[in-house]
């Protein structure tokens, strides 16, 4: 029998053990948990569910990577929304910074309210009040000069009760879910009823959703020709899109063109996109957040006028297997600076 130089075991060895780590760390990759702020419980197991259907080239639920489409809400579902909505915040600083030149607004409401900082008159404010915020404090710049007041004011501007910048108060959990339906071949949306060319400012930097798949409540435009001759696109303040409600799946279709196979919400103006995400073939997952946790975050809903969360609501996410979200048993981490 042949004998073995003993300087060939050495090098044997180390095969070995290499193949041994390699296969050690296949295997731990394997197990690296996706969703590791999201508590054991039905909220987490759909989602891995759901993307275990929508991969699965031998299943029913089988979805072409093309048409792996994910639409989310932002207010509510993303980032918080409590006290007020973050755009809002900015339009009514927005209104204190413009009134120097404008002293009519001492007398001419809903500005006058706003500057006196009456907030029992500004929970009053109607529909049509905080339109003509809008109008006034969203339009007669060019679309960058717009993005660089907006980044300017985000850079500054704190959470009441936080303290931090808005930017900072995305929900992790919801960072992972959207990590983990990326990394399974899904392209991400934000269909919000916020200002789309306000949520386009940051998405891609806190989300990684680019300004190209943002779908928002939009204002119109006017293209022009500047004071240096090169063009422009002027802010007009007239609506073009209002993105809530009925309004979202009509801005899903005028945009991508297809059903989502996923869709992510928190309040009554989320139905119908979900309904929309639901009425189609492959798997299919629904999801509401709901806000239940006045410690960590804030608990609302029923009686709340910003993030709505009706009683119908719930019965029909019930009714048809909508997953809600609850914050206080779903999610063991909110904040990404929480410890």
């Amino acid at each position: 029998m042949r004998s073995r130089s003993p300087h060939q075991r050495p090098g044997r060895a180390a095969a070995v053990a290499a193949l041994a780590f390699l296969l050690v760390g296949q295997h731990a990759h394997a197990q690296v948990d996706p969703l590791p702020c999201w508590n054991e419980g039905p909220a987490r197991k759909a989602v891995l569910e759901f993307v275990r259907a929508a991969t699965d080239p031998a299943g029913p639920g089988f979805v072409p990577p093309e048409e792996r489409i994910a639409t989310f809400d932002n207010d509510g579902t993303l980032w918080v929304e409590q006290p007020i909505y973050t755009q809002v915040a900015f339009a009514l600083d927005r209104v204190r910074k413009l009134a120097p030149g404008h002293s009519e607004w001492k007398t001419e409401e809903p500005f006058r309210s706003i500057l006196s900082g009456d907030r029992d008159a500004m929970t009053r404010f109607t529909i049509q009040d905080f339109a003509r915020v809008i109008a006034t404090t969203h339009s007669g710049m060019t679309v960058d000069e717009f993005h660089a007041i907006i980044k300017e004011w985000l850079a500054a501007a704190k959470h009441p009760r936080y303290r931090r910048p808005y930017t900072e108060l995305v929900y992790q959990p919801m960072l992972e879910l959207l990590r983990h339906l990326r990394a399974n071949g899904f392209k991400i949306y934000i269909v919000t009823g916020g200002g789309q060319e306000f949520v386009r400012v940051f998405a891609e930097s806190i989300y990684g959703v680019p300004p190209e798949q943002i779908i928002g409540s939009a204002g119109k435009v006017k293209f022009e020709y500047g004071r240096d001759g090169e063009p422009t696109l002027v802010k007009l303040p007239d609506v073009l899109l209002l993105d809530d409600k009925a309004g979202k799946p009509e801005g899903i279709n005028l945009v991508i063109g297809r059903k989502p196979h996923a869709s992510f919400g928190n309040s009554t103006g989320d139905r119908q996109m979900l309904e929309w995400t639901q009425a189609g073939t492959g798997a299919r997952l629904m999801m509401l957040v709901h806000h239940d946790d006045s410690r960590r975050e804030y608990d609302y809903g029923v009686n709340s006028k910003i993030g709505t969360f009706s009683e119908e609501l719930m019965e029909e996410a019930r009714r048809r297997g909508w997953v809600v979200i609850s914050m206080k048993d779903d999610w063991n981490r909110i904040f990404p600076f929480e410890k």
